[in-house]
């Protein structure tokens, strides 16, 4: 009798050990997941901010372009 309940023991714990590896593997495997998305997030922000630089450059172009255009005497 005692000896079954060892081995009882023995399975529960061989259980909780086995689940202990597979969510230490799955935990890795998030830390992974999550670290690839914060370097897509950072290459992400570098590309916003060199196209608000490329916005606003385009923007400052037209301003003066309209400037230019709106000196242009019209009354010929």
């Amino acid at each position: 009798m005692e000896l079954e309940k060892f081995k009882e023991l023995e399975e529960k714990i061989k259980n909780v050990l086995s689940e202990y590896a597979l969510l230490k593997k799955q935990n890795q495997e998030l830390k992974e997941l999550l670290n690839n998305q914060g370097l897509e997030l950072e290459g992400a922000k570098g590309n916003l901010g060199k196209f608000s630089e490329e916005r606003d450059a385009a923007r400052a172009r037209l301003d003066a372009l309209i400037n230019l255009l709106q000196d242009v005497d019209t009354d010929m």
